[in-house]
């Protein structure tokens, strides 16, 4: 485990190579990669079309009713790919980039968010297989046992879809910032929900 550790911090596409060798037969021609900065408007324009404006209504991660704004933009994308205890793994099909997520080193644990599958993609288990990849990378990479993430406390449906995927809502709440220069909410007293998992 340790040597893979430093292997995979020297050369990112050893575990891009290892996950693609593990590929179930309905995603065969799904690959996984780090991103790099040159990625970052990519990433954005991704994110942001997933979960806001009418773009966003394709899929069901659909944010639209809730918020408006970007959610993210490409200087904060490029932040967290420099950022040494974060890493941003992509979702490929072919060379297009479908998905991506963040996922962020803390105490004990790691953070996952910024999950996104394509809205038009959705619903058709690129999401599943996407998401236990990032749980085995960011295990393979950091050692760790626990991840973590946040959720809007009324997505209902998308917190069911991550019970699915094995996490616990923690009962641990905290209010969604009022005022993040980005984003405008829609409704009142939007808070997020933390959930977690721990890993086999």
């Amino acid at each position: 485990m340790l040597l893979f550790q430093r292997q995979a911090r020297q050369k990112p596409h050893l575990i891009w190579k290892r996950m693609t060798e593990n590929i179930s037969s309905n995603t065969t021609d799904i690959s996984f990669r780090p991103a790099v900065d040159a990625d970052a408007d990519l990433i954005a324009a991704l994110v942001n079309s997933a979960y806001r404006g009418d773009s966003s209504r394709q899929g069901w991660t659909t944010e639209a009713d809730l918020l408006q704004g970007s959610r993210i933009f490409p200087p904060e994308v490029r932040e967290l790919i420099a950022n040494p205890d974060s890493v941003i793994l992509l979702c490929l099909q072919g060379d297009d980039i479908i998905g991506c997520v963040n996922l962020e080193k803390t105490e004990g644990a790691a953070y996952l968010g910024m999950f996104v599958v394509r809205p038009v993609l959705q619903g058709n288990g690129i999401g599943k297989h996407f998401m236990q990849t990032a749980e085995q990378y960011a295990q393979d990479l950091w050692g760790i046992q626990k991840i973590w993430m946040t959720v809007i406390s009324v997505r209902k449906e998308l917190i069911a879809y991550y019970e699915r995927r094995g996490y616990v809502r923690t009962g641990r709440y905290k209010p969604f910032p009022s005022d993040n220069g980005k984003e405008q909410m829609l409704v009142d007293n939007l808070q997020f929900e933390e959930m977690e998992k721990i890993l086999g």
